[in-house]
């Protein structure tokens, strides 16, 4: 049996790790194929260069880069660069198609994945396909082996989309010849090597600059009969000045005799030989590389929409928290004083409770209350807990002791017990102060009041994971529960501190052991029996936190596994009216959202935030971080506030978003993996240490 647990866990963690991994893959393909190194524009011919006085369309001749360009004669061949774009490129294809001009474009291959359906239309109108690497990137900038990558990838998605092979390269950032500079001319040479034409230019439009029509009219124009290459652009920006330009500029051209081809007619080459069709595999590969970077664009639209929506969630929730909280201390302060003080039974159910229980009793047989009496209820320990407790002495203090048959049958057996009417149930590690019990109790005074929740603080908060305890504790499920008070709707009275009305027991069954969070189930089923659930904030109960993460996970995935089958089994009040309706409508979707929806998604917008860190705006990322973490910073304040709690250790807050919130995230996914397997988890102690101390 053991073998077989230990057998599944990996296999869960692996396919998370799997499915993390996959969206960590995903999105990296998606950044790299949308960044760009910068925006359209070429470089200012300056002091001629190492290629001053070639021809622009340059090929690997003798060991070196020399043009391949037959004399050009009155021929003039249009080039676009930067696109597709879906806007502008079937304009100017429009354009170009009305005025009986061929041209050549040098697609982007990022573009081209995100925009196929206009390659498929340039290539099946005739237009000429050249390569302008994959994310307009300055080659002369990159290793070898990126600027292989860049080219080869342009053109497995050119063969994915339209079935050929560019020939033809135009690197970014390029215009005439003699504006190469060494480095460039090194990069192209490994290039032209493999069998690829440079393509550059003989006329730069400047169109990106956007001086107007006329002058890109002028700057395209040539100045003798010589023609040769015009660079313009299809993308990168508004070309409504491009567009413009052409129903000027091939006129006036045609006028003075010019005639327009594409640019491999001015290198002597076929379109096929230009175009080299791809076979059967390299087709395919090209629909993989579209079909992947398609997923990862969804991919990437779906995460955004989450990061959206969590943003929003995030902040109504804080707003909702905190006019919550004001209106709940506003009540609280208002109450009427009373001295209603019934006699009362505490049931401790214990489990090799040994460390802590003598401590935890002491304080609750101390309690400055008229009347009560403690069962502790030992539930099989195999240490000493119920020997330490018989060992005190004290008259109000009864040991029962019961074969290990979990909390709940430990908790039923206690109250079955109890001779008074009011029950208050606490976790064995508890301590209570003096005026607790009687502060707890009052609140039943209220006939239509079932159940009573108290504050249950961290005891032992000197290291960092106590203190991120605290805080949880604090600004987390005190908040919240003063929330569910005020729109009477609680889900949970803690293990902890509880008080209950015993015909509110009855009516409900007891205590269910058919969740491991047999505190949320019952308060949920005492709610939905239409019993009013509160919470009062001057009864505090200190209680020990676990003291390593290795504990921590353990419990709280406890929790979260618990409260997951809780609200399976009352998932009924979702949809009923009345007080039960109350419960459904507020306090399940609230708890469903807030702790087990966003948890479970929040990985992934972690992970969309490394995303955004790397490929988008790294300061707007620190930005949201830094907005998150203070409106956080002051909901902690105002929660402090209103527990009368120093602020002092909401320092450690900015670590605890980056470390501890993940821990807990992944607690709650582990806990849904094993509810959608259907595994069966039992009660167990957390091993105690003894040290809690009561602030004041």
């Amino acid at each position: 049996m053991r073998s077989r647990r230990f057998a599944r866990r990996p296999a869960r963690w692996l396919l998370l790790g799997f499915l993390l991994a996959a969206m960590a893959v995903l999105l990296g393909v998606q950044g790299l194929s949308t960044r760009t190194t910068g925006s359209s524009r070429t470089p200012e011919v300056g002091r001629a260069g190492p290629l001053a006085g070639e021809r622009p369309l340059l090929g690997y001749v003798a060991g070196r880069l020399r043009s391949r360009e037959e004399p050009p004669g009155r021929r003039v061949a249009l080039t676009f660069d930067d696109g597709p774009d879906p806007r502008w490129t079937p304009r100017i294809a429009a354009t170009l198609r009305s005025l009986h001009v061929p041209a050549t474009f040098f697609v982007v291959g990022s573009q081209v994945v995100r925009h196929p359906d206009v390659v498929r239309d340039l290539h099946r109108q005739g237009f000429e396909l050249g390569n302008h690497t994959f994310t307009h990137a300055e080659l002369s900038t990159l290793p070898g082996w990126e600027r292989s990558f860049q080219i080869s990838l342009t053109e497995n998605a050119v063969a994915g989309v339209v079935g050929v092979r560019p020939r033809l390269i135009r690197p970014p950032y390029s215009s005439v010849p003699a504006a190469l500079t060494t480095a460039q001319v090194s990069a192209l040479t490994s290039l032209a090597e493999r069998g690829y034409l440079i393509a550059l230019s003989d006329f730069d439009g400047e169109d990106w600059r956007r001086p107007g029509a006329a002058q890109i009219v002028s700057a395209a124009t040539p100045s003798s009969s010589r023609g040769g290459i015009i660079l313009l652009h299809d993308g990168g920006g508004d070309r409504s000045q491009t567009v413009t330009a052409l129903r000027q500029l091939v006129p006036a051209l045609r006028g003075r005799g010019f005639r327009f081809v594409r640019v491999s007619e001015l290198a002597g080459l076929t379109r096929q030989s230009a175009e080299l069709p791809v076979g059967g595999w390299e087709r395919l590969r090209g629909h993989a590389l579209v079909s992947t970077l398609a997923v990862a664009r969804w991919t990437t639209w779906v995460l955004s929409l989450f990061l959206v929506l969590v943003s929003i969630l995030f902040v109504v929730r804080i707003v909702v928290l905190l006019g919550f909280a004001r209106r709940h201390a506003r009540r609280y302060r208002a109450r009427a004083e009373t001295s209603f003080a019934p006699p009362v039974s505490i049931v401790v159910p214990a489990f090799d409770e040994a460390v802590g229980i003598e401590r935890a009793v002491r304080s609750l047989a101390e309690s400055d209350y008229p009347e009560l009496e403690v069962i502790v209820v030992d539930d099989g320990s195999s240490d000493e807990t119920a020997s330490l407790v018989e060992a005190l002495g004290l008259p109000q203090v009864q040991v029962l002791r019961q074969e290990n048959a979990g909390k709940p049958a430990a908790l039923n057996h206690g109250i079955s017990a109890a001779s008074h009417d009011v029950i208050v149930m606490v976790d064995a590690d508890t301590v209570f102060e003096p005026e607790t019990l009687g502060r707890l109790v009052r609140e039943l005074v209220d006939p239509h009041v079932g159940a009573v929740s108290g504050n249950t603080k961290v005891g032992n908060r000197k290291g960092l994971l106590g203190r991120w305890q605290h805080i949880e504790y604090v600004m987390g499920f005190n908040l919240d529960r003063r929330l569910y008070d005020v729109l009477q709707c609680m889900p949970t009275v803690p293990g902890a501190i509880g008080a209950f009305r015993r015909q509110a027991l009855d009516e409900v069954g007891g205590v269910s052991g058919e969740t491991l969070a047999e505190d949320t189930d019952l308060t949920i089923a005492i709610g939905r029996a239409g019993w009013r659930v509160v919470f009062v904030e001057d009864a505090r109960a200190w209680t020990e936190a676990p003291a390593t993460l290795g504990q921590l996970w353990r419990q709280r995935y406890r929790w979260s596994y618990g409260t997951l089958q809780a609200v399976w089994k009352h998932k009924a009040a979702l949809w009923r009216r009345g007080d039960e309706g109350r419960l459904g409508r507020r306090g399940l979707p609230y708890l469903i959202l807030f702790q087990i929806a966003l948890p479970l998604f929040a990985p992934l917008v972690d992970v969309f935030s490394l995303y955004g860190f790397v490929f988008l705006d790294p300061l707007a990322i620190v930005g949201f971080w830094l907005v998150f973490t203070s409106l956080q910073l002051f909901l902690g304040w105002y929660a402090f506030l209103l527990d009368r709690e120093s602020p002092r250790v909401l320092w450690t807050m900015p670590l605890q978003q980056l470390v501890y919130r993940q821990v807990m995230y992944l607690v709650v996914v582990e806990s849904v993996l094993s509810a959608l397997r259907g595994a069966r988890l039992r009660w167990r102690p957390m091993a105690r240490s003894g040290e809690i101390e009561v602030a004041n």
